[in-house]
């Protein structure tokens, strides 16, 4: 995964350093908020089912918590397209 993002990053800098395409732009946007929630998600997951584990009650808060990082990605997603 880091090594598309290399890739990606030298691209970039090999056209001037700036993307010219708005489309591409909002797709790199998007893709970076989403690999940075499943990135938050990775942690917060482990941690809620093992709180399940040990007591049934924190359902609800480990859903809760396990969900919350996906609103970047729906806030990115709103940018797109109330942009493009």
């Amino acid at each position: 995964m880091f090594e598309a993002t290399n890739e990606l990053g030298n691209l970039v800098l090999s056209t001037g350093g700036t993307l010219n395409n708005p489309a591409a732009a909002a797709a790199l946007a998007v893709g970076l908020a989403a690999l940075g929630a499943g990135y938050a998600e990775r942690g917060i997951g482990s941690a809620a089912v093992g709180a399940m584990a040990e007591d049934d009650d924190l359902f609800v808060n480990g859903l809760i918590l396990t969900v919350l990082p996906e609103t970047i990605v729906i806030l990115a997603l709103v940018v797109v397209f109330l942009f493009l």
